[in-house]
C-alpha cells in the first residue's frame, strides 16, 4: 500500500497554495498606503472640528446669553426700518 499517491500529492499542493495566497493576503491587508492614512487622518480631523463647531453652535444656542448672531442683527435691524417706513409708500402705483 503506497502512502503517498497522486491525489494525496495533489491535496498537499493545494493545501499549500492556500496557505502561501492566505499569507499573502495577510501581507498586503498590513501594508497601507502613507497616503491613505493621512487622509483618513485629515479627515477626522476636520469632522471633529465641524462636530465641535456644531456642538458650540448648539450649546450658544441653548444658553440664550442674548448674543444675536450677525444676521439676526441685520435682520432685526431690517424690520425695524421696514416698520418706519410710511404706509403710502407701500401701494403708490400711481
Amino acid at each position: 500500500m503506497k502512502i503517498y499517491t497522486r491525489k494525496n500529492a495533489l491535496v498537499g499542493y493545494l493545501v499549500l497554495e492556500s496557505k502561501k495566497r492566505a499569507l499573502q493576503k495577510k501581507v498586503r491587508r498590513r501594508r497601507r498606503s502613507g497616503l491613505k492614512v493621512a487622509a483618513y487622518v485629515g479627515l477626522g480631523l476636520i469632522s471633529a472640528g465641524v462636530l465641535a463647531g456644531v456642538l458650540a453652535l448648539a450649546l450658544r444656542h441653548r444658553s440664550g446669553d442674548g448674543a444675536d448672531s450677525a444676521f439676526e442683527a441685520n435682520l432685526n435691524t431690517m424690520c425695524k426700518l421696514v416698520d418706519k417706513m410710511p404706509s403710502s409708500a407701500e401701494y403708490s402705483n400711481e
